[in-house]
């Protein structure tokens, strides 16, 4: 299947139509809660993120009150996270930096984000786009899958699939497809087993194993 700006333009429509009001599954209380959540969601899954953070929060809901824990301490408060060990060094290296060099505050600007220790592209455009609505398209896992497969951007790595995602959507939708992408990952287009038969897609999607059928 030849993929023309028509047929992506069909795909944007369907996704926008399905979860065009999906906003972000993380649970968060302010720019900190939700930096830390965003975080803490590296290579774990967002339900778990939710049991950790109702836990910490809000008494940990601050820089100034994270900073006092030890490594060890905030570990332990995180131990049923993946990566726990890195991110609790990183977390305590973040509130350290944000009570130094941003009087306790969040920064807006992406290259002061990407400053922080453990914040990279993914989660600066995540923050930025969810807390203050800057149009960002963050590829996880699920948007770089999902885009794949819908050659709605195709690339090996994240940043080859965002700057295929910036060509193919309109920037007024980027932030909005960044959820669009995610939860279709999620709920139709696993890693594994996707759902190709229940999919809203699978006559515009060139990987839809109906569609590769009818096209070999």
């Amino acid at each position: 299947m030849r993929i023309t700006k028509a047929i992506r333009n069909e795909q944007l429509q369907r996704l926008k139509e399905v979860y065009g009001d999906t906003r972000t599954a993380l649970n968060y209380t302010n720019p900190f809660t939700f930096l830390v959540a965003v975080m803490l969601s590296a290579q774990c899954t967002d339900a778990r993120v939710n049991v950790i953070t109702s836990r910490i929060f809000p008494r940990l809901d601050s820089p100034e009150k994270m900073i006092e824990l030890s490594l060890p301490e905030l570990e332990n408060e995180i131990r049923d996270c993946g990566l726990y060990h890195a991110k609790a060094k990183h977390l305590l290296g973040t509130c350290q930096m944000l009570l130094d060099q941003y009087g306790g505050e969040v920064p807006r600007d992406f290259d002061e984000l990407t400053k922080l220790p453990g914040v990279g592209r993914k989660t600066a455009n995540v923050v930025r786009s969810v807390l203050w609505g800057y149009p960002a398209i963050a590829v996880d896992t699920h948007v770089f899958r999902v885009s794949n497969r819908l050659k709605l951007a195709v690339g090996k790595t994240p940043l080859e699939v965002e700057e295929g995602l910036q060509k193919a959507i309109p920037m007024e939708d980027w932030s909005a497809a960044h959820h669009w992408l995610i939860w279709h990952g999620r709920k139709v287009c696993h890693a594994r087993k996707p759902d190709c038969d229940g999919c809203f897609l699978k006559d515009i999607c060139p990987s839809a194993a109906g569609t590769k059928k009818a096209n070999s």
